[in-house]
């Protein structure tokens, strides 16, 4: 019988995610799986609990919160690979913030039907991005995409919200507009040319959405080999907020100001100005010279909620 290791954020979703702890007990036992589940007690501590599920035999791995917590859980699953120590199928349940990886990857952000599709077990292998720079030299995996400038810096406002969900996002974008306004110049080289501009934003993405709703690249699917980059050109702060609509919408495509490239490697260096960047949602440095990021295909096996797969 599957085995299933459970691993709950408590602090997912301003605290809200331990609410649901006695919830995923009750519908686990109903639908009859075979579990464990685990609090993290410390950054990381889903990536170290990860390893040890590979290592002491489970066959699922569900991550319990939001888009930090299976970012650290993918950082487990590939640094184990990598390592030559086995893998694991990846589940999500998504009781977090934002929520966007599931979305991107196919896994419904329906608490209940992100459960049905645990029991019914169907699965796809999807690609990981890797990210070098910053303050990971060394690097770091990610399973939905980088933000570099003004994506990035909403993020970190975000984070510190008392607010939850796509408005403590809104809301800070808001903010942003007002405290990120001069845009970086930045050379992208790319897999077949190298692009200098004046960028307000560069989306990295494999999944589709960043800040739970904003629709960054709504063509994009987790397992067709290539990054998705959306590049916002600086534009003037009346023009950023006519924008944040069309990105909700995800109907930004045609826009002056916007243009969408594929690639699997992108190499970000700041001629002018510095990178603030985030992957998943997770810091990955505030002031950066230059960032590398690298898609590797066909890496981690997810359970998905068939209905909700991107076409």
């Amino acid at each position: 019988m599957t085995r299933h290791l459970i691993i709950v954020n408590p602090t997912a979703a301003k605290g809200g995610a331990l609410k649901q702890v006695p919830v995923i007990h009750e519908r686990f036992k109903e639908l009859g799986l075979r579990y464990d589940l685990v609090l993290t007690e410390h950054p990381w501590h889903a990536a170290e609990l990860t390893q040890q599920a590979i290592s002491n035999g489970y066959d699922v791995v569900v991550s319990a919160g939001g888009d930090g917590t299976v970012n650290e859980v993918i950082n487990g699953i590939m640094e184990s690979r990598q390592a030559g120590l086995g893998s694991i199928k990846l589940g999500v349940l998504p009781i977090g913030r934002g929520n966007d990886f599931a979305y991107g990857a196919g896994v419904s952000t329906n608490f209940e039907e992100s459960l049905r599709a645990l029991a019914q077990a169907r699965t796809r292998v999807i690609d990981i991005g890797f990210i070098q720079g910053g303050d990971y030299p060394e690097g770091r995996f990610f399973g939905n995409g980088v933000g570099i400038g003004f994506d990035a810096v909403v993020g970190f406002i975000a984070n510190q919200s008392r607010l939850t969900g796509f408005i403590s996002y809104l809301v800070a974008a808001i903010k942003t507009i007002f405290l990120y306004f001069k845009a970086p110049t930045v050379e992208i080289a790319l897999d077949d040319q190298t692009l200098q501009v004046s960028a307000l934003m560069v989306s990295i993405m494999n999944g589709r959405r960043m800040g739970g709703g904003f629709m960054m690249a709504p063509k994009s699917s987790p397992d067709d080999g290539v990054f998705d980059l959306c590049i916002a050109s600086s534009v003037s702060k009346a023009r950023i907020f006519a924008l944040i609509p069309r990105f909700m919408r995800g109907n930004q495509e045609g826009h002056p100001a916007i243009r969408f490239e594929r690639s699997r490697r992108v190499h970000v260096r700041a001629i002018e100005g510095d990178l603030p960047a985030h992957a998943d949602g997770e810091t990955i440095c505030t002031h950066s010279d230059e960032l590398s990021v690298e898609l590797i295909p066909a890496q981690i096996e997810i359970i998905y909620s068939p209905d909700k797969k991107p076409s």
